[in-house]
């Protein structure tokens, strides 16, 4: 059988245990999220040639993770997304995400990037 399993666009494009396409898997997902050492991370990166804030290490399953990530841009006013255990968020909001997640109770520092 000749499945894609992967693309280097869009990332995996089928479970790999129960081989159906992600989009439709019935797999029960990560419950625990890898708590990693405690501390989130705000790194700056430029993608497209515009800049993207990005940060990492939250210790948060993925349905916790989007409405983090909801509230994030919705107090930047701008885009973004989540996905793979990070958030991303369109612009320079270093400032403004530092802040926010340190009023929510999580240590943050900025990483280089």
């Amino acid at each position: 059988m000749n499945r894609i399993v992967y693309d280097s666009d869009f990332g995996r494009t089928t479970c790999p245990t129960c081989q159906r396409p992600v989009s439709r898997c019935k797999c029960p997902q990560q419950t625990q999220p890898d708590a990693g050492d405690g501390i989130v991370r705000i790194r700056r990166e430029v993608r497209r040639g515009k800049p993207t804030t990005v940060v990492i290490g939250l210790p948060l399953a993925e349905p916790e993770l989007r409405a983090l990530a909801k509230d994030l841009k919705k107090k930047c006013g701008t885009g973004g997304s989540a996905k793979q255990g990070q958030i991303e968020i369109q612009g320079d909001q270093r400032d403004v995400l530092v802040r926010e997640l340190e009023e929510r109770g999580y240590k943050v520092k900025l990483a280089g990037g």
